[in-house]
């Protein structure tokens, strides 16, 4: 049985190198060039993880072997079965994470594909709310903001996309129960095409990680 060790951010990444080779390979013929690029994307592929079997190194470094669009295609469909899907969560848990919001609308959750979701988000428009759900250290985060739409283009600061933005801001007490403050960012108001850019999660965590201490 296929053991699953790639994130969804981390499958994300690796389709990008995948795309990279491939507008390499229909664009240059200089074979040192090629060689490379090839070079280049395996090892990409294989850097963005800490550790790894022998054999999951492999299947990594074989993304530089293939020359055509349906070899590519088939690769990376082979890689989706080494997915880690989110973990399992019940609307009940989601309920516990919002206490103040009496009339929380929860996603459907049997919709949702948690092989590419690397953070549960929805917003509810009748009040303009963002609910972010993430899993971190064994536990869910959930945080909560109002979002408002800026009707422009601009990068992402969770998926570093170029989208169509919302500047999310999000209360946090300050240093009493008493004491508030808030941070904001612009992402993206697109929930599946954030989830399906991100390749680093390490602005994501940043933000979310200041608004719960």
């Amino acid at each position: 049985m296929q053991t699953p060790f790639i994130q969804n951010h981390q499958f994300n990444y690796i389709q990008k190198q995948a795309d990279f080779l491939l507008k390499t390979l229909r664009s240059v013929v200089d074979p040192k060039v090629l060689e490379t690029v090839r070079y280049t994307v395996g090892t990409n592929a294989v850097s963005i993880f800490d550790e790894l079997t022998s054999e999951q190194k492999q299947l990594l470094e074989q993304l530089s072997t293939h020359e055509k669009i349906h070899e590519l295609q088939t690769y990376l469909n082979q890689l989706e079965s080494y997915l880690i899907p989110y973990p399992q969560i019940s609307a009940k848990q989601i309920q516990k994470l919002f206490p103040k919001a009496k009339k929380l609308k929860v996603p459907d959750l049997e919709s949702i594909d948690y092989a590419h979701t690397t953070y549960l988000r929805w917003t509810d428009i009748a009040t303009s709310r963002l609910f972010i759900v993430y899993p971190h250290e064994g536990r869910f985060l959930g945080i909560e903001g109002r979002i408002t739409p800026t009707n422009k283009k601009g990068y992402c600061m969770f998926c570093h996309r170029h989208q169509e933005l919302g500047f999310f801001n999000v209360k946090t007490k300050a240093h009493s129960p008493d004491n508030f403050s808030s941070i904001a960012q612009y992402v993206c108001m697109d929930n599946t095409a954030c989830n399906h850019s991100i390749t680093d999660i390490t602005m994501l965590e940043k933000f979310l990680l200041s608004t719960v201490k």
